[in-house]
């Protein structure tokens, strides 16, 4: 299947990177380009991809507000978030704007493909750089719960237990798979029961839900 999408950034060298590594995976094909973000919520509106790639700073519409925008407008489209070392704030913004992933611009490139797969296929996909750096950011937000967390958490099963601790240090399936010397697949089946027990909408949600319940340290 191929993966059609509409990414955003003002920098044109950084528009030429992304390319370049979208390019590499032949089912992905790129259906348009934005230098700002009204452009993009244009784009999606026009050519109503299965993916948005947004940067979070934009001039005209930010990425936060355009997320918002195309949440909208092209509801069935997912949003993948690019961010920078020091914008941690803005995931908790994000989550609530309805997008579906978050990378780092610095980050590995084959991240950026994972994660366009991932969200295309109707899943989230958090960035485990990412996710070190912003799980204590959001801890304190409507989707912490202190105690309730750890009466949710009663519900899981041993192996399950183990997959969300490693899943909120913000370990992708493959790493949680190598840690567990389990399958991958078996991995991806462990966390949508997770998903399923816990009532959370992707794995951010979860990563708090175990950060709040004490599985991951604090330190």
């Amino acid at each position: 299947m191929t993966i059609r999408l509409v990414f955003a950034d003002d920098e044109t060298m950084i528009r030429a990177g992304i390319a370049a590594i979208l390019a590499s995976d032949p089912d992905i094909e790129v259906v348009a380009e934005a230098g700002d973000g009204h452009e993009a919520v244009e784009l999606v509106r026009r050519h109503r991809p299965d993916v948005a790639l947004l940067d979070v700073r934009m001039p005209k519409l930010d990425g936060l507000a355009a997320a918002a925008e195309i949440r909208k407008v092209a509801p069935e489209t997912g949003v993948v978030m690019l961010t920078t070392f020091g914008e941690d704030a803005y995931v908790a913004r994000a989550l609530a704007a309805g997008a579906n992933g978050f990378l780092l611009k610095a980050g590995d490139p084959r991240e950026l493909v994972s994660a366009v797969r991932a969200v295309a296929d109707g899943a989230a996909y958090l960035s485990p750089t990412v996710a070190r750096q912003v799980i204590k950011q959001l801890s304190g937000t409507p989707f912490s719960r202190g105690e309730q967390a750890r009466a949710q958490l009663a519900q899981l099963s041993d192996r399950e237990r183990e997959v969300l601790a490693l899943l909120g240090q913000g370990m992708s399936n493959a790493e949680i798979a190598r840690s567990l010397h389990l399958v991958e697949g078996t991995v991806k089946s462990h966390v949508s029961a997770i998903l399923a027990r816990l009532d959370a909408k992707n794995r951010v949600q979860a990563a708090i839900l175990a950060y709040e319940a004490g599985l991951v340290d604090r330190s």
